[in-house]
């Protein structure tokens, strides 16, 4: 299993636009593809969201299944479209440690 953590600062005043969108596209999207949403996180006074996913694959894989989740025309679809609002994004792996 391979967890990648995302974290993005959203433009201010469109958290709540971001958040809507987010749950209404990316997730059942990715749910499709396989992902699983782990966990997701706002930090309002900083406009920031954070959120866990994995998926049954190597971290060599990953790669792979996030272009082709992006290639879906589904992806390109998505209206709104929650990427709009990101104005930085960090993406880390992640393990547990038990």
């Amino acid at each position: 299993m391979t967890t990648e953590l995302r974290d993005y600062l959203i433009a201010a005043d469109h958290v709540d636009e971001f958040v809507a969108a987010w749950l209404a596209g990316v997730v059942p999207l990715r749910q499709q593809h396989g992902y699983r949403i782990d966990a997701a996180w706002l930090i309002r006074e900083e406009n920031r969201f954070m959120w866990l996913m994995s998926l049954d694959v190597t971290p060599g894989e990953w790669e792979t299944r996030n272009e082709a989740y992006y290639a879906d025309p589904a992806r390109a679809a998505l209206d709104p479209d929650p990427a709009q609002w990101v104005e930085h994004e960090e993406r880390r792996f992640v393990e547990p440690i038990s």
